[in-house]
């Protein structure tokens, strides 16, 4: 073992959104927005896991074994031969859980870095990635909470996992429009079909080539051409309560696109910076127009990976 091990660590993660669109399940991008886990070695053998949470958010999450924090941070122990640590962690949350905005996969990434890093960080950059990408069962959240930044994931040859980090234009803002609504991803992904029609995936393919390029250069009319999903959204906005409305309200105040950020009930609109704060106020309104409470945020990608510190 490593003499860098430590008793302490804080674990910087940052908020997610997924899909974007026609990016199902393998586009995600890292926003500006982090939710903060304070970790604490406890006394004694036993695998104990106490959570406290700052905040009203968050406050029905519950401490022990079946915490998937504490799943993630015991198959990182079990990938590097380490008995499980008793563990206290108290998390600080800017994305609230339930909401679309990566929330699970913040746990998961900070729960196998805090591990990592308590025993001497023996496991590599890959070796976390693919751990995550195992406990959450899908890439698109995970990958960009871990290494930060817009990235496309795909399973290559050999069953691996090919990260292509793809650049995101300063001129495009990300609306993120949070509702006081919850939908665990769970019941958003009962609502799919478990097949798609030939035309549906061509479309799909097409869009999501027309987005990235969109992105890439900061054109919107590009990524309001590339904004459009056949695959998920078309059987999601249902499970959202005025979404649509809400959608609509964006694309008024000037947005290129409104799309759910991840499996919802979050929206992510896509703008130009002078018009951030008309479309998040428009998308606000639209929301409290029908008695839903709604925060907005306009942030930018954020570049850099999760960060985890030893603390003295």
């Amino acid at each position: 073992m490593s003499d860098n091990t430590c008793e302490r660590c804080v674990i910087t993660v940052p908020a997610t959104t997924a899909n974007i669109g026609p990016g199902f399940d393998c586009l995600g991008a890292a926003l500006q927005l982090n939710n903060r886990f304070s970790l604490r070695r406890l006394t004694g053998q036993e695998e104990v896991f106490d959570l406290v949470v700052d905040g009203p958010e968050g406050a029905h999450l519950r401490g022990g074994r079946d915490n998937l924090f504490y799943r993630a941070a015991r198959c990182a122990w079990k990938a590097a031969g380490h008995p499980p640590i008793p563990l206290e962690a108290r998390i600080s949350l800017s994305a609230p859980p339930a909401r679309g905005l990566g929330s699970s996969a913040s746990a998961i990434v900070a729960g196998l870095c805090g591990a990592n890093m308590m025993i001497g960080q023996p496991l590599g950059r890959e070796k976390l990635l693919e751990l995550a990408i195992a406990v959450e069962g899908h890439p698109d959240n995970v990958v960009p909470s871990l290494l930060g930044g817009l990235c496309l994931t795909s399973r290559v040859a050999g069953q691996r996992w090919r990260v292509v980090p793809c650049p995101w234009h300063k001129r495009v803002r990300a609306v993120v429009v949070i509702p006081n609504l919850r939908l665990s991803t769970s019941e958003a992904r009962r609502s799919l079909p478990q097949n798609v029609g030939l035309q549906d995936a061509v479309s799909n393919l097409s869009a999501l080539t027309v987005l990235l390029s969109g992105l890439r250069s900061g054109d919107g009319a590009l990524i309001a051409d590339g904004l459009r999903d056949s695959l998920h959204e078309p059987y999601r906005w249902p499970l959202i309560p005025h979404g649509l409305t809400v959608r609509h309200a964006a694309m008024e105040a000037g947005a290129w696109g409104a799309v759910i950020s991840g499996s919802g009930p979050a929206i992510l609109a896509l703008s130009s910076r002078d018009l951030e704060e008309k479309v998040g106020k428009a998308m606000v309104q639209a929301w409290q127009e029908q008695d839903v409470e709604a925060q907005y945020h306009a942030v930018s990608l954020q570049n850099f990976p999760a960060v985890c510190q030893a603390v003295e």
